[in-house]
């Protein structure tokens, strides 16, 4: 996934060798990295994580986050990156690195993760669209291998079948797993033999998954496959996440069992807004960013506080603006606000103090924020 928000997170870069370069597809391709034994510690990652990738381009410096391929079980560690057309970054990244050659590569981070339940019986479904399958691919093959128990669904959406990237490999995983994996693929351009597997994954697309593929369950004659999931994780752009995270919830899927992740700036909300607030206006805002104070005044709490703070000009960090990539965490030091849904704090962290300013609705007439990073315990 690429995402270059060069101000937003600390990096700490290494650099490694490049020891495989793969094109999957017209607008895809692979990076493999050798980990050397020194550096073992700080690679080590949980499925679902990304790292970021520091390159020249147009004689600029780019930090752009990728999305992890590999498991952590696996020795190497593989990145799937989308090449965003001619006389982009990821094009240049493409055509001027080669076998052999260094690049300086972050330790890895993100939250797009699930607690591993080795000795439980699970059903998990993945939702992906084009390059979103680079997180869901570690999941499912850290899965297979750590998991006996767990059963696995994998619906994929693309445009055409030829551009379906890592097909061999998820393939061979179905192949090699058939008693628990299963992939579908969807094309909203390719004609179909089966209407259902022509289209958009989308709100429509899930209810006939439901009753078509997820209907019946060997295991339990009482109930259904869908009945039985416990996880799911979509990876996509927004609206597809919004469509099918909604769906997945109208259809009985707790949200805390609903996890998800962009690989795009996006700027709605994922749920409906269900609460409703007593107004504030003339809220003072106070806060600290990049080892500067700022004060400023907020006309009132109809909108969050990062849309506000954007508005008024001020460079707060985002890539999102729905609770999801945690860009805007800061510190609550004073008053009070409502948090809306997130994807990302940690109940430890909201405890802190921590908030998202994406998802903040102020409710008192002052307000204090931090913004620098503040070390967290876990």
């Amino acid at each position: 996934m690429e995402n270059q928000i060069p101000y937003a997170r600390h990096y700490d870069f290494h650099r490694l060798k490049i020891t495989k370069k793969q094109q999957l597809t017209n607008s895809v391709f692979a990076l493999e990295f050798a980990i050397p034994d020194h550096l073992k510690k700080n690679y080590e990652y949980q499925s679902g994580q990304y790292v970021a990738l520091k390159y020249r381009h147009k004689q600029q410096t780019y930090i752009n986050d990728f999305s992890m391929t590999s498991a952590p079980h696996q020795a190497e560690l593989s990145l799937g990156i989308k090449m965003n057309g001619d006389g982009s970054s990821t094009k240049d990244l493409f055509e001027q690195y080669s076998v052999g050659d260094e690049i300086e590569v972050s330790e890895p981070m993100g939250r797009f993760t699930l607690v591993s339940k080795p000795h439980e019986f699970r059903t998990i479904i993945g939702f992906a669209g084009g390059i979103g399958i680079t997180p869901l691919l570690s999941h499912f093959k850290n899965i297979l291998h750590t998991e006996p128990r767990t059963r696995l669904f994998l619906f994929y959406g693309n445009r055409r079948s030829d551009e379906i990237a890592f097909r061999d490999e998820l393939d061979a995983l179905a192949k090699n797993h058939a008693n628990r994996f299963q992939v579908y693929y969807f094309f909203s351009q390719d004609e179909t033999a089966d209407n259902l597997f022509k289209g958009r994954l989308d709100e429509h697309k899930l209810k006939l998954i439901i009753n078509q593929i997820l209907h019946l369950d060997d295991t339990d004659e009482e109930s259904t496959i869908w009945d039985a999931v416990d996880e799911v994780l979509i990876c996509g752009k927004g609206e597809m996440i919004k469509a099918l995270a909604n769906a997945c919830y109208n259809n009985g899927i707790l949200k805390r069992n609903i996890h998800f992740e962009l690989f795009e700036e996006y700027n709605e909300d994922i749920y409906p807004q269900e609460k409703e607030f007593p107004l504030v206006e003339n809220i003072e805002l106070e806060f600290r960013m990049n080892r500067q104070n700022y004060v400023t005044t907020l006309n009132d709490n109809r909108l969050r506080i990062l849309q506000q703070l954007l508005i008024q000009g001020y460079p707060v960090p985002y890539s999102c603006k729905s609770g999801i990539c945690g860009s805007c965490i800061c510190t609550l030091k004073e008053g009070e606000v409502d948090l809306l849904e997130n994807e990302y704090l940690t109940e430890k962290e909201e405890q802190s103090g921590k908030i998202l300013a994406c998802m903040a609705v102020p409710l008192s007439k002052k307000i204090v924020l931090n913004f620098d990073a503040e070390t967290v315990a876990y």
